[in-house]
């Protein structure tokens, strides 16, 4: 990882000098462990606090979406995958932007450590598979692999599948992972069986939004969930209009959601929010073997209408 930083900060350096973007969006060290923060490097000067590690699990295309400047932006697989749905979208012009490429073995769930701790966590280190986690009188070793955020853990598309330059070799791609284990078995479960399964799911939700916001998807002018006219919900945290909020934001992404993991990052409350939009990306492969952001040269299935789709209508 420290070779990634320098040389992301050695590539950014070099396209600012030669005035190549106005701008490199990447990642700072953040304020606390395991949070690195989103960061915007407009000069030279500014290259030395770019960073990268196993915290850097924001998605980064979130800051792209109809910018004039020409940017400079780190990608790993999904970010990547995004920023081709941005393009697609006519979000952003694919001549607008430099794609620093970083192949990636995953990111830390910061939920999932920070649970296994009662005391404050004041630091957390990387050194190769393995995350060091200090506090005040304690330090304790961990696999990465142990606590990798579940969309990381079962992620085929580790690759950024466009970039301009790579700052390390690509890694092997990750073979024979269930992606979809956990939809099927709520797929499996009765009506009433699932219906309880979301209620609980959703229960601790405060309508933060967090997950609309972190999302590179979410960029609608205004949000179905602050129109009034008519008005699709409630403003409270009535259990309909929770449900309401998460189901019909899940269908905005259908067929545009890389699994980036980022709504569950920005989660308060430890939701697992892919829950849903896991369940449409599986629909989406199995009906029109569609895996969105993988090509420039290919429109979302719900974006075209084909005689051959299933179920067209006839």
């Amino acid at each position: 990882m420290v070779e990634c930083s320098a040389k992301i900060r050695e590539i950014s350096e070099r396209l600012l000098k030669e005035g190549k973007v106005d701008m490199v969006i990447g990642f700072r060290k953040g304020a606390l462990p395991m949070m690195n923060e989103p960061y915007c490097a407009k000069s030279p000067e500014h290259i030395k606090n770019l960073v990268w590690d196993s915290n850097c699990g924001i998605n980064l295309a979130n800051y792209l979406a109809d910018r004039k400047e020409k940017i400079g932006v780190v990608a790993k697989g999904c970010d990547s995958r995004n920023i081709v749905t941005h393009i697609i979208e006519n979000k952003i012009k694919r001549d607008q932007i430099f794609i620093i490429g970083v192949p990636c073995e995953g990111m830390i769930d910061r939920h999932k450590i920070a649970s296994m701790f009662e005391k404050e966590i004041k630091e957390v280190v990387e050194e190769k598979d393995k995350i060091i986690v200090k506090g005040n009188d304690y330090e304790k070793i961990l696999e990465k692999t142990d606590v990798l955020q579940g969309n990381c853990a079962i992620c085929i598309h580790r690759n950024p599948v466009i970039y301009d330059e790579l700052v390390a070799d690509l890694v092997e791609e990750q073979k024979d992972v269930d992606r979809y284990e956990d939809v099927r078995r709520i797929e499996a479960m009765p009506a009433e069986e699932k219906r309880y399964y979301f209620d609980n799911l959703v229960s601790t939700c405060i309508r933060c939004y967090a997950c609309r916001n972190a999302c590179p998807l979410c960029y609608c002018p205004t949000c179905f969930v602050d129109e009034s006219r008519p008005q699709w919900l409630g403003k409270g945290i009535d259990p309909a209009d929770i449900k309401t909020f998460h189901f019909l934001r899940a269908y905005h992404c259908a067929g545009r959601c890389t699994d980036c993991g980022a709504c569950e990052r920005a989660c308060p409350m430890g939701i697992t929010v892919r829950t849903f939009t896991k369940k449409l990306e599986k629909d989406c492969f199995e009906l029109y073997k569609w895996e969105a952001g993988m090509s420039l040269d290919e429109r979302p299935p719900l974006d075209v209408y084909r005689p051959d789709d299933p179920d067209f209508i006839k």
